[in-house]
């Protein structure tokens, strides 16, 4: 994953507790005389302190997650909700509890747990404080002294919920893991972009930049099916926290909030096994190059060794058919490759042109196989030139004026074109000398012409022939073709022919980036590219350079139009190397993140495209070291990651939140879910009885009693990654 030009940070604090609880107050004031020791009259003044008890403002919610009304997997998540007020799970305290306890918590219900919301989807009772403590609905409500409500709270509308005490029991965090369960989280300027020096203390928190969060303990079913989610006022219950049994009746809880989303079925492949998938097998390191992988003999043959040589390089072995009718074998090997590709000569470095696909067909003789990786290429284009009425027509333009302007180019100025320019190459001659023949001294050559014309002609006077050019010869298709073959007469002519060049040059230019490449060339055998795979592949030079002959063949009458094709035959070389992916990754995570480096810098790839559903092609402008799988960023989650673990972060020191490996780290362990509690409700044991969660990430922190910010920094639902390494 790249590292971001700004470091953006976020701190997590245990809680926000506030100065004054809510609720009625008395100060007393006595004072003494300490000279006589006199004592006067006590003053009592009464205040109260109002906050929020039985109702929270929807400005107070800043988000909930899942998100209302989602639809998806969430097996893996606990639910939470962000507030806007970074004190409010802690501005009341809870009857014999302490203060780092909220008043507060999130309870997840499934379908067919609340007697009156069998469906899950957020139904409530709206009652006034006076109908809800007077017992007008079934359920013991909140034990709340009259005395400590206020005479407005009475008539304040609230929604509540029944839920039943069974359900309560098995679902409610006890005290200490409700601690666990709350946090304040600070992100956003000044903070996000804050760098400390050497020895400066943080810097204070900014209120406005705090949030508190509340995380459920529950996870939902992994079957799926509707849930909701309640942020419930535990104030009045704390007997019931303590382990006393709830009534047979139930209780009747405020809900200061709710919502619900479906949470469909997990087939337990996410993410992380996907990627995982990819670089696992049998070997420590598997074979990720793109061919086929066959059994090597102990002794092989000849033969054998040629197969297996050729397979290993990237070609595949197919049917073919003869000019004679015969069916055989042949190699076929398309432009990407597991190996780099020899490096062929260039045209003028000993190797011309292809003409014909039959001119790149490779036999080998001692086999009797042909190797017909070429030849397809350069059918390839041929077939793709033919199919694009645009392009064809383009090239034919193209060659129209170029024949026109090698011909100006070697009548004007001999076979060297040293004194030719584009413009002129380009411009009408006629046109020209009319033009000069009306300007130039005032139109005296024009009268002139006028008046004598008649008499001359009269006369059966004709017009001597130009003098030809010293060294110029006849205009013969040998001497044409050697001035168009000079290299100082080819940006001559690419500069006057530009118009009609650039569309043939932009429509080539794509065939080095594979565009118009049907998958089967570039992965000839389905087993090179097998389902949930990635490879990774060259490119060859020579085989793109065939299409390209292939592509310009068309149309070509002689050998100066073969030869005005080099003009546009000059495309870049592919982008060097490729990684295909085959994988449910590529259609169910789209905004997958990719990364690719070289000797330890990024590499941007220059062309990505999808085929079909599944298979995703990236290629990269040099040769990768190192590529990198990650999920998606969602937001900031808590939960375990699809193999059943999390990240532990350092909790200490100058690089708190630093990865520090997967907890638990033995694949024998069960892995996350030995922290459930017992009964099948994917209730998460905090710091319950028996193998709790809590006290396992103390251990693997050498024992540190962990707080509620620090097990949150374990909790977070980090996005997956999978890096792979060229050996």
């Amino acid at each position: 994953m790249t590292t971001p030009d700004v470091e953006h940070r976020m701190r997590l604090f245990d809680h926000r507790i506030p100065s004054l609880y809510a609720g009625k107050h008395t100060i007393s004031v006595d004072q003494t005389l300490d000279a006589t020791g006199a004592t006067l009259p006590s003053h009592q003044q009464r205040f109260d302190v109002r906050q929020l008890r039985f109702t929270i403002a929807p400005t107070d919610v800043q988000a909930c997650y899942p998100l209302p009304g989602a639809s998806g997997s969430y097996s893996q998540i606990l639910p939470h909700i962000t507030l806007d007020t970074p004190a409010l799970p802690w501005l009341r305290r809870l009857r014999g509890q302490d203060k780092s306890v909220p008043w507060a918590a999130l309870l997840v219900f499934r379908e067919n747990e609340l007697p009156d919301d069998p469906r899950a989807v957020g139904a409530v009772d709206v009652l006034t404080v006076r109908q809800l403590l007077g017992r007008e609905k079934p359920g013991r409500p909140p034990a709340i002294a009259d005395e400590y409500v206020f005479d407005d709270e009475w008539d304040t509308v609230c929604t509540t919920v029944l839920v039943p005490g069974a359900q309560f029991t098995a679902l409610a965090p006890t005290p200490a893991e409700m601690a666990m369960l709350a946090h304040v989280r600070e992100g956003g300027p000044p903070d996000a972009t804050h760098t400390r020096a050497a020895g400066e203390p943080e810097p204070e928190p900014d209120v406005e930049d705090l949030n508190a969060v509340v995380v459920a303990n529950r996870f939902p079913a992994v079957d799926g099916g509707m849930h909701v989610v309640h942020l419930v006022s535990l104030d009045g219950f704390e007997d019931y926290l303590d382990g006393t049994t709830p009534p047979a009746e139930g209780l009747r809880m405020v809900s200061l909030w709710s919502w619900s989303f479906e949470s469909v079925y997990d087939t337990g492949v996410g993410f992380g096994d996907l990627a995982h998938n990819l670089a696992d097998g049998p070997d420590a390191r598997p074979d990720l190059l793109l061919r086929r992988r066959a059994q090597r003999p102990a002794q092989p043959t000849s033969a054998q060794r040629e197969a297996l040589d050729r397979l290993a390089s990237g070609a595949a072995a197919l049917p073919q058919r003869l000019d004679s009718g015969e069916r055989t074998l042949a190699y076929y090997r398309g432009p990407l490759t597991a190996a780099p590709a020899q490096r062929l000569p260039a045209p003028g470095e000993g190797h011309e042109r292809l003409e014909s696909a039959g001119e790149a067909l490779i036999y080998v003789e001692q086999h009797g196989v042909f190797d017909t990786g070429y030849a397809a290429a350069f059918s390839l284009g041929r077939q793709l030139s033919l199919g694009d009425a645009e392009f064809h027509t383009a090239l034919m333009e193209f060659r129209k004026a170029a024949r026109s302007a090698a011909r100006r180019l070697f009548t004007r100025s001999g076979p060297a074109g040293r004194a030719a320019t584009a413009e002129a190459l380009t411009g009408h001659p006629a046109r020209e000398a009319f033009d000069r023949l009306l300007t130039e001294t005032g139109g005296a050559r024009l009268s002139h012409a006028l008046t004598t014309a008649g008499a001359r002609i009269a006369a059966g006077h004709r017009r001597a022939a130009a003098p030809r050019a010293a060294g110029t010869g006849p205009l013969v298709a040998e001497t044409l073709r050697a001035t168009v073959a000079r290299a100082e007469t080819h940006g001559l002519l690419r500069a006057a022919l530009a118009h009609e060049l650039d569309p043939v040059a932009a429509w080539l230019a794509r065939l080095p980036l594979l565009e118009m490449i049907p998958f089967e060339h570039l992965v000839p055998d389905p087993a090179m590219l097998p389902p949930e795979s990635i490879r990774f592949a060259y490119t060859d030079p020579g085989w793109v350079r065939a299409a390209v002959d292939g592509a310009l063949s068309v149309g070509v009458g002689h050998a100066l139009d073969a030869d005005l094709n080099q003009l546009a035959a000059d495309v870049a070389a592919p982008p060097p190397c490729a990684v295909l992916l085959r994988s449910d990754l590529v259609p169910n995570w789209p905004k997958i993140i990719m990364a690719a480096s070289h000797d330890g810098g990024s590499v941007e790839p220059v062309r990505r495209a999808v085929y079909g559903e599944d298979v995703l092609l990236i290629l990269y402008p040099e040769v990768i070291d190192t590529f990198t799988l990650a999920e998606p960023p969602q937001g900031l989650h808590f939960g375990f990651s699809d193999i059943g673990t999390i990240e532990l972060r350092r909790i200490t020191g100058a690089s708190i939140g630093a990865p520090m490996g997967e907890f638990p780290a033995d694949p024998a362990d069960d892995r996350f879910a030995r922290f459930l509690r017992p009964g099948g409700r994917d209730v998460l044991n905090v710091a319950g009885p028996g193998d709790a969660l809590l006290p396992a990430l103390g251990a693997a922190h050498d024992g540190a009693r962990l707080s509620s910010a620090q097990f949150a920094l374990q909790m977070i639902k980090a996005p997956q990654l999978q890096e792979f390494v060229r050996p």
